[in-house]
């Protein structure tokens, strides 16, 4: 049992590591288990529920907020319950990595660059793609901060410029960023979320009606709402649990959840093992270099 987050997985695979070579047994004869704890508990009023990771607390809010909610798109389809869902889903996945790509450039701006579909590299792309985000960054503006100027780059991206109360604001879509593994995912197996905003489109929660101009601000506007009202407490670590509550969520033999460690194949197990958990540098170097370009998500 380790803390439930990263640096508690981090741990787990310590341990594992260690009974894998020096205690086979336990793992074939089915004895060694890893416990759940939760990482949240999300609490309003008297009622309390406990939460494993981020992707339950994500869940658990889209549950919330989406009860009693509808998505309007540019065709006039209404998406509600199941469907709506697996829509809103697809745009926290994009928004995701949208984030992962913003380390110089504002997430909205990228947003919007997704949405015109100028997340691809080349000449005539950025040629054919320049006009159509220009008008959208212009539109998603405020009145006062408008008169955005796109442009093809030398390289095939794009340059993205504006003046705002006498101070330049200067964004460039380089070959590096467009290359990138979330670039590529996002013009390709992740295009297909841009067609909901290609033209008006609206998000119903309760009694808000808001206008959507791209998927981070539809998430983030979903997650909003899933949070009113709720009081939600991230453990750093077991030792922050009383005893009532590490038995309820973790320990009770009525409600506990574990995972039985088994192994399917004990030779490619080993060789992981070796690769990454061992004391040669050299194969563990050339596994990250080989599968770096396949990265879309680091936690560092």
């Amino acid at each position: 049992m380790t803390d439930a987050d990263v640096d508690g997985s981090h741990i787990r695979t310590l341990l594992l590591t260690f009974f894998f070579r020096q205690m086979p047994e336990l793992i074939e004869k089915g004895y060694l288990y890893i416990a759940q704890p939760p990482l949240y508990r999300a609490k309003r009023g008297n009622e309390e529920r406990y939460l494993k990771d981020d992707a339950a607390l994500e869940q658990y809010l889209l549950d919330k907020a989406l009860a009693n909610a509808s998505l309007t798109l540019t065709d006039g389809t209404v998406l509600e319950g199941q469907t709506l869902m697996e829509r809103v889903k697809a745009m926290g996945q994009v928004a995701k990595t949208l984030a992962a790509l913003a380390s110089k450039i504002p997430v909205w701006v990228l947003e919007q660059a997704y949405v015109a579909r100028a997340l691809s590299l080349g000449h005539d792309r950025a040629q054919e793609r320049a006009p159509v985000l220009q008008a959208r960054l212009d539109e998603t503006s405020p009145a006062n901060e408008r008169g955005w100027i796109v442009g093809p780059t030398e390289e095939g991206g794009l340059r993205l410029a504006r003046t705002v109360r006498g101070v330049g604001e200067v964004y460039t879509l380089d070959a590096a960023l467009l290359r990138s593994a979330e670039a590529r995912w996002l013009s390709g197996d992740g295009s297909r979320v841009a067609d909901d905003f290609q033209g008006s489109t609206k998000l119903s929660l309760d009694s808000l009606n808001l206008e959507l101009t791209g998927p981070s601000m539809a998430f983030e506007r979903v997650l909003q709402q899933g949070r009113k009202g709720l009081a939600i407490n991230r453990f750093k670590g077991l030792g922050e649990m009383n005893n009532e509550q590490l038995w309820d969520t973790t320990l009770d033999p009525a409600t506990r959840i574990l995972l039985q460690v088994r192994v399917g194949d004990v030779e490619d197990a080993g060789q992981v093992f070796s690769t990454l958990m061992g004391d040669v540098v050299e194969p563990r170097r050339d596994f990250i270099v080989g599968n770096a370009q396949k990265v879309a998500n680091l936690d560092v």
